[in-house]
């Protein structure tokens, strides 16, 4: 008798608010097509975050995003469906996708260690999902915080392989840095008039 035995793929998951995406956004998302057999993406309304612009236009910046990272059709998923304010909403959508014998991991910014334990029932989050926390030059991983989603249950991995530009989107709503744009995305602002 043959006995064939499934490879479980392994899954990154990056909901983000992408108001707008930027340079860091894209150089996360070549990371983790690197890393993993699919990479689930897309925009969502936080609401811990008052937003700049409205989720339909973000979901476009990151398709635009997407399609200048270099072979990306074939591993990075853009999924408007994966999209909700809740993650754990989120992550459900994206096992009804792909399968519950797939092996999940979440990915968030380090900004967001303190924040995750008052998330919509975190602890059911954990269940399902692994943790990939990504460094940020302007937060620090606070191991107390770290401590605390490990009570909570929170497996995680800190993404020490992702050198994310030095870049976040506040500095483009805050200051107009164009230079953390890329091409595509800054067009789009520009023909849209966001941000004014």
């Amino acid at each position: 008798m043959v006995r064939f035995t499934i490879k479980k793929q392994k899954i990154a998951l990056f909901g983000t608010s992408a108001d707008p995406p930027t340079a860091g956004h894209g150089e996360i998302l070549r990371r983790l097509k690197e890393e993993y057999d699919i990479v689930g993406v897309w925009a969502a309304d936080n609401p811990y975050k008052k937003h700049g612009s409205q989720l339909g236009q973000r979901m476009k910046m990151l398709e635009l995003l997407v399609g200048e990272i270099e072979g990306a059709g074939e591993k990075i998923y853009l999924g408007s469906e994966l999209s909700d304010r809740r993650s754990l909403t989120s992550v459900e959508r994206a096992i009804e996708k792909w399968g519950e014998e797939n092996e999940y991991t979440l990915v968030i910014g380090a900004d967001l260690v303190g924040q995750i334990k008052s998330w919509y029932r975190v602890r059911d989050l954990f269940k399902i999902t692994k943790l990939l926390i990504v460094p940020r030059a302007d937060y620090t991983i606070d191991p107390i915080q770290i401590k605390e989603i490990e009570k909570l249950g929170a497996k995680y991995e800190i993404a020490t392989k992702i050198k994310a530009p030095r870049v976040s989107s506040s500095e483009y709503r805050n200051r107009g840095d164009l230079s953390i744009l890329t091409d595509s995305v800054r067009e789009y602002i520009e023909q849209a008039k966001l941000y004014l």
